[in-house]
């Protein structure tokens, strides 16, 4: 699944997301499988949206490959594909790999310039993978 679009002026889910489309994904993400209704009852507490949004939404979310679709009874279950972490992690790793076909050296440049502003541990998974990098060369 790959997130067309990146927003770099948002922040947490929104980079990849909808407003609505990151609070369905937040509340599907802490929950096991749900349905539009409980997935809009949620919503309604804050008084966010009406059912056919909701149920819109997530049939779109379906569609992107990003949430799957189980039919039960009368009643249809969505949950998402991947997990939270898993989501982040292929996004990220996506982002970076299109970053360095395209940008090459200047990338590696600023991810070196922003370690100074990240802890030691980081630091010393970076020299890690490095060393493992050369060592399989």
């Amino acid at each position: 699944m790959k997130i067309r679009k990146f927003k770099m002026n948002e922040s947490g889910l929104n980079r990849f997301f909808g407003p609505l489309e990151a609070k369905i994904m937040d509340i599907l993400w802490n929950d096991v499988e749900m349905t539009i209704k409980d997935v809009q009852q949620v919503l309604d507490r804050e008084k966010l949206t009406n059912f056919n949004t909701v149920m819109t939404v997530m049939n779109r979310l379906v569609e992107k490959g990003i949430l799957q679709k189980r039919v039960a009874g009368r009643s249809s279950l969505y949950k998402p594909v991947l997990s939270r972490n898993e989501f982040l992690h292929t996004q990220s790793k996506e982002m970076t790999n299109e970053l360095m076909d395209e940008f090459g050296n200047v990338v590696v440049s600023h991810m070196l310039d922003a370690l100074e502003e990240v802890d030691e541990d980081l630091v010393a998974k970076l020299e890690q993978k490095i060393q493992e990098l050369k060592k399989g060369r």
